[in-house]
């Protein structure tokens, strides 16, 4: 039996989350914030944390700087039962983080990258990737050291018997190349609607999903509260999003991912898939930050008792 159900490879560094800023930012003014939340960041390893939460058994690769910063993000992954034995440290540069001004209706992310550039298949050891049913990456257009070799490792990967999944994130020089040559190596391709089209270069979801779902086996769309779409050949499943009261969405798409594979790494149908993707994102969005609703066991259990009832499909 494998050490892990999941294995991921990716960026680690903190969030830094600042609330009830003014709608404008004028130059050369002193802006207060009303509330702040410092707390584990960064996709992979939000992926990570939150399907270790959920009882997965996961292995996570990465390279942090050695510094405050990637000590901290370094406990935060480990207390969720990640193992992070193989993440690696180096004294240039330094911990990447993400600096997120969230406003009511939008938010605007700057991210000093730091070591999050510097990851390198060097970083990565393919006998303990490969210690796992399914392999996952997130990011990919942000780990620009990484992103070449990514093919080359997802093929690696595949043959050795595991299952992938792909999670690009947003593409921050928004060119959205490169991620074609790795789809012959993915299973699951997860997206939300503007990451989608952008790499099938059309505005319109629905042919979006039809072109990449010639690409990839399973192809998901996450619609934020208005749920998610999965598509299988020629099978399309629609799942409406979980109602709450959302007090942050910072890490819910990652949250769904982690819902989403904690399921498919167990052999589940594609609709029970969906639905634990939904109730993941949902529940992240009811704490600040994108682990915070995770960590509190008692919170985490009494959501998914409350709102396992709610997932709703179409077929078609």
């Amino acid at each position: 039996m494998p050490r892990f159900d999941v294995t991921i490879a990716g960026e680690l560094n903190l969030d830094l989350i600042l609330y009830g800023l003014p709608a404008e930012l004028p130059r050369e003014r002193e802006l207060l914030a009303d509330r702040m939340m410092l707390t584990l960041g960064s996709s992979s390893a939000i992926v990570g944390h939150n399907l270790a939460c959920l009882g997965s058994r996961v292995g996570f690769q990465s390279r942090i700087g050695n510094d405050e910063l990637g000590e901290i993000a370094l406990r935060r992954l480990s207390e969720s039962g990640v193992d992070t034995s193989r993440v690696r440290r180096a004294d240039d540069p330094t911990t990447g983080i993400t600096v997120i001004l969230q406003h009511d209706r939008w938010r605007n992310i700057l991210t000093y990258p730091g070591a999050i550039f510097e990851i390198t298949m060097c970083d990565l050891e393919i006998d303990y990737l490969s210690e796992a049913h399914h392999f996952h990456l997130s990011s990919f257009y942000l780990q620009s050291g990484l992103r070449p070799e990514v093919p080359k490792l997802f093929r690696r990967l595949k043959a050795a018997g595991l299952t992938t999944s792909l999670d690009t994130n947003d593409d921050p020089e928004d060119r959205w190349t490169d991620v074609r040559a790795v789809l012959p190596h993915v299973d699951v391709f997860l997206l939300n609607r503007r990451e989608a089209c952008k790499i099938a270069g059309t505005d319109d979801l629905e042919p979006a999903i039809h072109q990449l779902s010639r690409l990839v086996p399973i192809v998901v769309v996450k619609l934020g509260p208005n749920g998610a779409i999965a598509q299988r050949g020629n099978q399309k499943l629609e799942c409406p999003g979980v109602k709450v009261d959302a007090v942050d969405p910072v890490g819910a798409g990652d949250s769904f991912d982690a819902g989403f594979l904690h399921q498919y790494v167990r052999g589940a149908d594609l609709a029970t898939c969906l639905c634990w993707g939904n109730l993941a994102g949902a529940l992240s969005t009811t704490r600040p930050g994108g682990t915070e609703a995770f960590r509190q066991r008692d919170h985490r259990e009494r959501f998914f008792r409350a709102h396992t009832g709610d997932c709703h499909f179409e077929r078609s």
